[in-house]
């Protein structure tokens, strides 16, 4: 519904790429760069998605997602590169600092998870190296 905010999420081990797209209503969506060392590392970009403009956002393994609803509803869809695993999930702050993203929304709907979610800053042993080539390597390479 109307100001739900979801994330920001992403999974590490067992990294997703995930291909978003809106079938009813209108949401803004985000992606984090969250690769340690990445010269884009903490950046983040947004897109409005909608059934009407038929926009999709592919988030690359990596990168943590979020969402916000701006329509009354709304239904996203998802194709991701590899299951869920519960355990491998990871919920950095949607309102960190440190990210600065320009949410459309003053005071969104929060899950419990998304109110716990941590700064970027405190993630770093856990979260995915950078690796110019392409792969995604474990901190400890």
């Amino acid at each position: 519904t109307q100001g739900t905010l979801r994330g920001l999420h992403l999974q590490y081990p067992h990294a997703q790429g995930k291909l978003v797209h809106v079938l009813a209503g209108e949401v803004f969506d985000v992606a984090v760069d969250t690769r340690i060392g990445s010269p884009h590392f903490g950046q983040w970009t947004g897109v409005v998605l909608s059934e009407k403009n038929g926009y999709q956002l592919y988030v690359p393994p990596g990168f943590a997602h979020g969402f916000c609803v701006i329509s009354d509803t709304a239904l996203l869809a998802y194709k991701c590169t590899d299951h869920y695993h519960r355990e491998a999930e990871i919920t950095v702050a949607w309102n960190d600092p440190d990210v600065a993203i320009h949410w459309p929304i003053a005071a969104p709907v929060l899950s419990k998870k998304d109110e716990a979610g941590r700064r970027l800053e405190t993630l770093y042993s856990e979260l995915p190296k950078y690796a110019t080539s392409g792969h995604l390597t474990s901190i400890s390479e």
